[in-house]
């Protein structure tokens, strides 16, 4: 299981590293698209964004292992209110505000170790990347799914903006919590109503990959309803228009003598005027429309004057296409190459959070189906299999500050470490279920973690290649085959890998390190068994698969550990570890544990179990623990495989 491939870089933080998790493309390795819902640069990473990297960062690691050519890029929404309003308060551009958080969160990726495809990176704010969702906007206008109309929408009073009908919960703004009233406004829509059916029988393509829960989410938010005055539907066709500063333009002009005049392609992005302080403050109209120089054009069809349209688009367009960006970044010739989404989509597996399931997840659905149409896609559906995390709550509640009860991840990474915080997060519990981080345990990882490095003795030294740091038998010691824990140390080792392999398959993460951490016993104690322990290439090969397996959970300790067994390649780099069949297949018995000859326990072992074996494993359960106590063990009588009986003092 030593096996060693080469790679483009040593193991490290930074540009070199970096390489190592890009996607080839070369054709030759089958290939998997993974994808995070990006995250919006508003402050640093919390511990929501702990959670959700840990767990895709597992999932990435581990195809890289298994052989795929693993796409798993990165990149920020970084449109939107927030930005806008703080920009508004501090009397600066929002670029300033959405820039420096997009660095702080980028440096605190990197420190916690994920590993991005940084070379696709994206940022929605950018006229290079909003062109393409102003071509999106105009490919629609093409087909009849976008238009203009008055119509009675929801109005924000806070945030001085119209809002979609799933942007509304309860009769109050999702983002602010205001109560919205009802306006009658000329706004620029998307006729999703036109594909609610196909929303609906497509989910038939997703059942074996999606939680049942969103899809019924989505049927429910559909509401189609089929009765003698024809069918009916719960969806309304989605709102667009936002009076708001921070966003794509609608790249539209009014002319008095054509009217409504798409911007030619050629003459895409239209971009953003330079707005910053008083200018931003948003009115009963956008901040665009007091920005006259910019408003004042020609119309591309007559040539006459004309003007731009003043609203912005929905920071939910930007984030409706972006992962088919992610497949072609810096191209010019369209928003991506066909042939491009072609090898790539439908995303093997996206992760993120399940309140975006009527909004996001419905929207980019919807996108996808478009460009399906047109030929650009060859998938109607964007994601073959989601995986929704639970929320990170602290003390039965919603982190906040208010509550006395927020986390800082960064104090976190200082505190604990980051492969412990991850390890902690990865362990808590089930992807889909909420942790309560005063639940975990973060300290407790971190001294697995360091007894992990102690199985590598003095990991200091560089006096000695590979294979010479584990001790050798003494002379006349017995061969390797007859010394204690040899055999059973290799079979946990081949047990622990097929294991995981199919409980990280299964998203099963808690209990893959569960796997991991009873490896790493069974490693510690097969090599202090008489003092002189397994043969030394046994000993290695345990060591190596345990470091080969943490480093999908813990990829710092792991690389640490893989350096003191004399490697100059990355863990990282290393292939899955291949499993011996034969070692897999034991012959069980029920062996019978006893306290002073009373039945306390019983427990499956291997039929060829050593004595030693035996007696360790029942010593270890804990109802003979609790029937010990504190009284004295006088002696332990084992019959191997079938009987075990503790004799108390």
């Amino acid at each position: 299981m030593s096996q060693q491939r080469r790679t483009t870089g040593p193991a490290g933080d930074g540009p070199e590293e970096d390489r190592l998790f890009e996607a080839s493309d070369d054709g030759v390795r089958p290939r998997r698209y993974l994808l995070t819902m990006f995250p919006y640069p508003s402050g640093d990473l919390h511990m929501g964004h702990a959670e959700v990297f840990a767990i895709t960062d597992v999932v990435a690691r581990y195809w890289r292992a298994k052989g795929f050519d693993v796409l798993n890029p990165v990149g920020w929404d970084s449109f939107g209110l927030p930005a806008e309003n703080a920009a508004i308060l501090r009397g600066e551009h929002p670029a300033v505000f959405t820039e420096e958080n997009i660095a702080t969160q980028a440096a605190s990726v990197r420190r916690y170790g994920v590993s991005f495809d940084w070379s696709r990176r994206l940022h929605t704010h950018e006229p290079g990347y909003y062109r393409w969702t102003q071509w999106l906007f105009a490919r629609m206008h093409e087909r009849g799914l976008a238009y203009r109309a008055a119509a009675e929408v929801n109005w924000c009073p806070k945030d001085r903006t119209v809002l979609a009908n799933e942007q509304v919960a309860d009769g109050v703004c999702e983002r602010c919590g205001t109560a919205v009233v009802r306006r009658v406004l000329t706004q620029w829509f998307l006729r999703i109503t036109a594909y609610a059916d196909r929303l609906l029988d497509d989910m038939a393509l997703l059942e074996p990959g999606w939680p049942s829960h969103v899809l019924t989410v989505q049927r429910n938010w559909i509401g189609r309803e089929d009765g003698p005055d024809g069918v009916r539907y719960r969806l309304h066709d989605w709102l667009v228009s936002r009076q708001r500063y921070w966003g794509a333009p609608i790249p539209v002009v009014h002319c008095p003598d054509c009217g409504e005049v798409v911007v030619p392609d050629d003459q895409l992005p239209v971009e953003l005027p330079h707005l910053e302080g008083d200018q931003l403050v948003p009115g009963d109209v956008s901040p665009l429309a007091g920005a006259q120089d910019w408003v004042r054009t020609t119309c591309p069809r007559c040539g006459g004057p004309a003007e731009r349209d003043t609203d912005t688009m929905d920071t939910f367009v930007d984030s409706s296409w972006y992962f088919l960006r992610y497949l072609s970044p810096g191209y010019e010739g369209g928003p991506f190459r066909p042939e491009d989404a072609a090898r790539w989509m439908p995303a093997a597996l996206y992760v993120g959070g399940v309140e975006h399931a009527t909004m996001h997840l419905l929207y980019a659905r919807f996108v996808t189906k478009v460009l399906y149409d047109m030929g650009l896609v060859p998938s109607p559906e964007p994601y073959a299999r989601l995986m929704n995390q639970g929320q990170v709550v602290n003390q039965g509640r919603a982190m906040s500050k208010s509550l006395g009860n927020g986390v800082d991840l960064a104090t976190e990474l200082d505190r604990h470490g980051v492969d412990a915080v991850r390890l902690a997060m990865l362990f808590a519990g089930p992807p889909e279920d909420d942790v309560d981080w005063a639940d975990v345990s973060p300290d407790a990882m971190r001294k697995f973690l360091g007894r992990v490095l102690r199985l590598v003795p003095d990991r200091g030294s560089s006096s000695s290649g590979p294979g010479s740091r584990q001790a050798r038998p003494a002379e006349g010691a017995p061969p390797a085959e007859e010394r204690i824990g040899g055999d059973s140390l290799r079979r946990a080792v081949h047990r622990t890998v097929h294991d995981v392999d199919g409980l990280v398959e299964a998203g099963r993460f808690n209990v893959a390190v569960a796997r991991l951490m009873e490896l790493v016993g069974e490693v510690r104690r097969a090599m202090s068994d008489g003092g002189a322990g397994p043969d030394p290439d046994v000993s290695r090969e345990a060591i190596e698969v345990v470091a080969v397996l943490l480093s999908l959970f813990a990829p710092q300790t792991a690389q640490d550990l893989w350096t003191s067994l004399g490697h100059v390649t990355p863990v990282a780099a290393q292939p899955w570890p291949a499993v011996d069949p034969e070692l897999l297949v034991t012959d069980e018995v029920e062996a019978v544990v006893q306290v002073d000859g009373k039945v306390r326990d019983r427990l499956p072992v291997p039929a060829d179990v050593t004595a030693a074996d035996l007696e360790r494993a029942a010593l270890a359960r804990p109802a003979v623990g609790r029937a010990v106590g504190d009284r004295p063990v006088r002696r332990v009588v084992v019959r191997p495989p079938h009987l075990v009986n503790v004799v108390l003092g």
